[in-house]
Parts: structure tokens; sequence; C-alpha cells
């Protein structure tokens, strides 16, 4: 499956707009990551792309979470293993966790692009340019800031060997590559 054909799955399983700019984040953040640790930058930013694909299918019973998104994407052609146990295994769920490095940056990558997001919306400048390393770092130091940005998740990524400074810089960056897309 390409990008392409990826973001055509989305707009036809997702109709909240903010749910697939988080999406596209992801997956910009994913492509990132995986550039940095020699990961498949493709296969990556599909598997970011693709994770929250049963949002909508699901609606408030979230307990299949991860599980039917690997479903919706093998039925509609997705084979790659990696990518849909990338994909059920970034929910969290104690009997499913993250193993490879691609799961562990997918598990880390979902909330870190919500605390980008809220820090840029808060800041004056209300875009990605306009905030920094040091002022990221802030909040999330700030536990009631954007408290849906699981810090705990974000931690993990220390199992890509990488600080959680290293992480956030690398994230925002890729963010920023795609602002215009995600009206930040």
């Amino acid at each position: 499956m390409t990008s392409q054909m990826a973001r055509a799955l989305l707009a036809r399983y997702l109709k909240n707009p903010n749910l697939i700019k988080h999406s596209l984040a992801v997956g910009a953040c994913m492509e990132g990551l995986a550039s940095s640790l020699k990961g498949d930058p493709e296969r990556w930013l599909l598997a970011g792309l693709l994770h929250d694909i049963d949002y909508d299918c699901l609606g408030e019973d979230l307990t299949r979470h991860g599980l039917e998104s690997a479903r919706i994407l093998s039925e509609n052609g997705v084979e790659d293993q990696g990518i849909l146990q990338a994909v059920e295994r970034h929910a969290g769920r104690e009997e499913n966790r993250p193993q490879t490095e691609m799961d562990w940056a997918l598990f880390s990558c979902d909330p870190v692009t919500g605390l980008i997001t809220a820090s840029a919306l808060m800041h004056p400048s209300r875009s990605l340019q306009g905030i920094d390393l040091p002022f990221l770092m802030k909040r999330f130091k700030e536990k009631r800031f954007a408290a849906g940005a699981n810090r705990e998740s974000i931690k993990e990524c220390c199992r890509l060997n990488m600080s959680v400074e290293e992480f956030i810089a690398l994230c925002l960056e890729s963010m920023r590559r795609i602002s215009d897309e995600l009206g930040l």
C-alpha cells in the first residue's frame, strides 16, 4: 500500500478532520523516526497514518481499538505483519504490549503529537514554527496541560535509545514538515 492509498483509506473510514490531522502527524513522526533509526520510512509512515482508522467504527467502546484497526487494514490489503502488529500494540493493552522498535515508536508517537499540537495551539503564534524544544519540555512537565497526552507512554521512547528531549525534538521537526496540512 502506498501513502496515497493510505490517505484515501483514512478519508473513507475517518470523518473527524482533527483525527485525520492527528493521523497525518503520527505518520510524519513515524517517518522521521524511521529515518533516524534505520527503519523503513514508508512502512513506519503507513503504521502512523493508519493506526487510528477504527476510531469512528468503534464509537465509545475502545476496548477493541488497535485490534479493529488491524482487521480493517488486513481487509484492505495490508499484509505487512510488522505494520499490523504495531497498529494492534499501540493501544496499550497489557496483554498486547509493544515489542519491536516500530511498535514502541508508534506507542510513543501517538501521545506526543497531541502534546505538540496542544502546545502550538496555546502559543501566541498558534504554529509549529513558533514553538521550540524548551517550550515543549516546559509543557511536558505540566501534568495538567494536554492531560490526554500520556507522559509515561511518551517516556517509552527510551526503548528507542532516545532521550525524551531528542524524541520530542525529532517529532516537532517531523510535524513542521507537514505544518500546512496540519493547519499549524
